[in-house]
């Protein structure tokens, strides 16, 4: 009988034993499983953020852009008027327009980097100065029919030239980073 026991004792032992190593083997290959699928879930809410982040990032810089397009219209509008001494219509959409591109402007300080932001201030003070450029200069006393572009040339060149160069440098500043830069 003691025999009977004994065997009996190493069957439940060997039993509980393998038991014991099944749900261990099974705890180990659920815990791997769930760092795998937690593993993923971080990746995939990363991409998701990144994306997102992109998003908001392009449709802030399109914006930036479409404003300063209106902004420029509204100047070289201005450029083609004749001034004078009176307030030409005309300097309350030039205006509209410059606070469009500030309101624009402030989407990209939001969204970033800063690399991208130094190069919009640089679009911005660019089209201040010359808004201002050209409020002094239609106020001066003149020709009121001759155009400001025909009575300032250079400085109608000039700020085409600026104006040309600041977008492209903000362009070239936002394509990397719309890439996979930043």
């Amino acid at each position: 009988m003691q025999d009977t026991v004994a065997v009996a004792l190493i069957t439940a032992l060997s039993t509980v034993a393998a038991a014991a190593l099944t749900g261990l083997v099974g705890a180990l290959s659920t815990r791997r499983q769930l760092a795998h699928q937690l593993t993923v879930a971080r990746q995939e809410s990363a991409e998701r953020r990144a994306t997102r982040r992109d998003e908001l990032r392009r449709d802030a810089y399109v914006g930036f852009l479409s404003a300063c397009d209106q902004a420029y219209r509204q100047l070289d509008r201005r450029w083609l008027d004749a001034g004078g001494g009176e307030p030409v219509t005309g300097y309350d959409e030039a205006y509209a327009a410059m606070r469009a591109v500030d309101e624009a402007y402030n989407l990209v300080l939001l969204e970033g980097p800063a690399a991208v932001d130094s190069v919009a201030r640089s679009v911005l003070t660019s089209l201040t100065t010359e808004y201002a450029d050209q409020r002094r200069l239609g106020g001066e006393p003149g020709e009121a029919t001759v155009p400001l572009r025909d009575r300032h040339r250079e400085r109608w060149l000039t700020a085409i030239e600026v104006r040309t160069k600041r977008r492209l440098s903000f362009v070239d500043a936002v394509r990397p980073v719309l890439h996979g830069g930043e």
